[in-house]
């Protein structure tokens, strides 16, 4: 009895009702999920050929630079690329969302420029005309650039602002500086003297030879005063012996005058 039991206790239990509803509902899932795989195979395949034939076409007409392709999913840009990477030709995506999402390629001999990549992002029309003249005005820019750190710093110094106007126009403006401005006009009775007349406009050879001749003007000068001094002096001692010898012949005379006559 026991082992009956144990033989009953380990086979398994018929299937319930449950059971076989979701065993069928399994089988057909996977049956749609196997459909839907090979659908998916379906298209991939023949969505390649027919890039690859468009892909052929274009690479064969020389008049064709470049070929845009009409906006697709992701799956199907995935396939272009790779069909055109296989053909040996560059391939770009551009678009902001899905909807607007296409593929550009390229022959390798035109391969696009990063400038004219940008625009195609930003969804401009490429003008190679307009390119060139941007190209020009690039590299006028950078020959002005170079020509400048050339010639060094300090080379075009500002020059000084020297009306005040000028000067503090970020803080009085201009309508003020000019209506608050005037002229100053000196007083004569005060003895102001212009600013113009005070500039010592002579050269410094000048200055240097006037400054000689007045110093031989005044040594001219105080030479003067001590010859006349020294002339009088001479006089004067000349003057001094002359009265000295008319007094003593004069006293000489009164003497032999006085004395007799017999002796």
């Amino acid at each position: 009895m026991d082992l009956l039991g144990s033989i009953l206790s380990s086979m398994e239990k018929p299937p319930s009702v449950g059971d076989k509803e979701s065993r069928k509902k399994a089988r057909e899932q996977a049956a749609r999920l196997q459909t839907l795989q090979d659908q998916e195979r379906k298209h991939k395949a023949e969505f390649r050929k027919q890039m690859e034939a468009r892909v052929t076409a274009f690479i064969k007409d020389s008049s064709e630079k470049k070929k845009r392709f009409e906006p697709m999913g992701k799956l199907e840009r995935s396939i272009l690329h790779d069909v055109a990477e296989v053909a040996g030709l560059a391939s770009f995506s551009f678009g902001d969302d899905e909807e607007s999402r296409h593929v550009m390629v390229f022959k390798k001999e035109f391969a696009p420029c990063d400038d004219e990549l940008e625009a195609y992002r930003r969804g401009e029309e490429w003008d190679p005309l307009l390119h060139q003249l941007k190209l020009q005005e690039r590299k006028r820019l950078e020959e002005e650039e170079a020509a400048g750190k050339a010639e060094g710093p300090g080379t075009a110094a500002p020059e000084p602002q020297l009306n005040y106007r000028d000067k503090y126009r970020h803080l009085i403006g201009t309508e003020a500086a000019e209506q608050a401005a005037h002229t100053l006009h000196a007083n004569v009775a005060y003895g102001c003297v212009p600013t113009a007349n005070k500039r010592d406009k002579r050269s410094i050879e000048e200055a240097m030879n006037d400054i000689r001749a007045k110093k031989k003007l005044r040594a001219a000068n105080t030479a003067e005063p001590r010859s006349a001094e020294s002339s009088g002096t001479e006089s004067s001692v000349v003057e001094t012996s002359v009265v000295e010898t008319t007094v003593v012949e004069t006293s000489a005379t009164e003497t032999n005058a006085a004395e007799p006559s017999g002796v």
